[in-house]
């Protein structure tokens, strides 16, 4: 199930919008941190729903823009796909946990290095979502889309708390 089907049906909850316009919500919402949001296959997600009945295309214009509107199947769809992702729990696949299989693998300055640098992106992707939080709504965003942001930034001070205790025991020799 795509997050990005999802995420193109509730922004259609409010009315008709063309394929620019449903970036722009997104983007507003900050969809790309906390969705995995690839804004070119929104245009395509919109084509194919209109295809599957799910919308109802209310205007072709000038450009090839084409505004869809959601009808009573696509609500269906997106009201079935949300209680889903609410009790569904799966797995968070990172690369990183990749890379740390094969942390044995590495030389033990690069990973000392690799820890620091990734510490470092940690935490400026954690002060980026921390100023980021209560921004939004002078933009119309909902209030609500702050929580994304806080359950994101828990996530990776989860990982920063990990790789400090980590880079400690890389230190020691107590890891890997």
């Amino acid at each position: 199930m795509s997050s990005t089907r999802v995420l193109i049906l509730g922004t259609l909850l409010d009315g008709p919008l063309n394929g620019y316009q449903v970036r722009r919500q997104l983007e507003m919402m900050g969809a790309d941190t906390w969705a995995n949001v690839a804004y070119g296959s929104i245009y395509h997600g919109l084509s194919k729903m209109a295809d599957e009945g799910l919308l109802d295309v209310v205007e072709s214009g000038k450009g090839g823009k084409v505004v869809y509107a959601l009808n009573d199947d696509g609500r269906f769809e997106f009201h079935r796909l949300l209680m889903t992702f609410w009790f569904d729990i799966k797995p968070i696949v990172d690369p990183f946990q990749v890379a740390m299989t094969f942390m044995d693998r590495l030389a033990k300055a690069d990973l000392l290095s690799a820890l620091r640098a990734r510490q470092e992106q940690l935490k400026n992707s954690i002060s980026m979502m921390e100023r980021a939080i209560g921004s939004k709504q002078r933009y119309g965003v909902p209030r609500h889309i702050d929580e994304n942001l806080k359950l994101s930034t828990g996530m990776l001070q989860a990982q920063l708390a990990w790789c400090q205790e980590a880079l400690k025991k890389v230190e020691d020799d107590d890891l890997p």
